[in-house]
C-alpha cells in the first residue's frame, strides 16, 4: 500500500479532487492525503469543486483544507505538486511528480468539470503505475 500526498497552494480545489478521487479509484488498496502550502489555507473546499465533485458522487462539503507541514509529507511515498513550485518542502526518499493543472477557484463549472476528469485520468494511470512498481518489487524481492 502507498501513501500519496496530493499538494497545491491552497487544498481548496485541485488536491481535493484529486486525494477524493484517487481514494475512490484505489478502493482501499493505497492510502491519500492532500495539503496546501500557503500559511492560511482556505476555510473551506472551493464551492463549484464541491459541485463538481458531487455530480460524481463524492461529497467534498465536509472537509477542511490542511497547511502542508514536513511531519505530514514524511508520511507520503508519492508527493503530486500542483502549482506549488518551490513551497513544497523535499523529503530525501520521497518521490515526486508534478501535475500541472489550472486552480479551479472561480472557474466556470464547466472548466471545473473538464479538470475534475482530468484528474480523474490521471488518477487512473497513478494508480496503475503504482500496481506495477508494487508488484514489481514483489516480484524482484521473491527472486533474491
Amino acid at each position: 500500500m502507498a501513501t500519496v500526498l496530493f499538494v497545491c497552494l491552497c487544498n481548496a480545489g485541485r488536491s481535493q479532487m484529486s486525494a477524493a478521487l484517487f481514494e475512490q479509484a484505489a478502493r482501499g488498496r493505497h492510502r491519500a492525503m492532500s495539503a496546501g502550502t500557503l500559511a492560511d489555507p482556505n476555510a473551506h473546499v472551493h464551492p463549484e469543486v464541491i459541485t463538481a465533485m458531487q455530480e460524481v458522487g463524492i461529497d467534498l462539503s465536509q472537509r477542511r483544507p490542511l497547511r502542508l507541514t514536513g511531519e505530514l509529507a514524511a508520511q507520503a511515498d508519492l508527493v503530486v505538486t500542483m502549482g506549488c513550485g518551490d513551497r513544497c518542502p523535499y523529503i530525501p526518499g520521497t518521490r515526486y511528480i508534478d501535475w500541472n493543472l489550472e486552480d479551479p477557484s472561480g472557474k466556470p463549472l464547466e472548466d471545473v468539470r473538464a479538470l475534475r476528469d482530468d484528474i480523474a485520468h490521471r488518477v487512473e494511470q497513478l494508480i496503475d503505475d503504482l500496481g506495477a512498481s508494487t508488484t514489481d518489487h514483489q516480484t524482484s524481492r521473491g527472486a533474491a
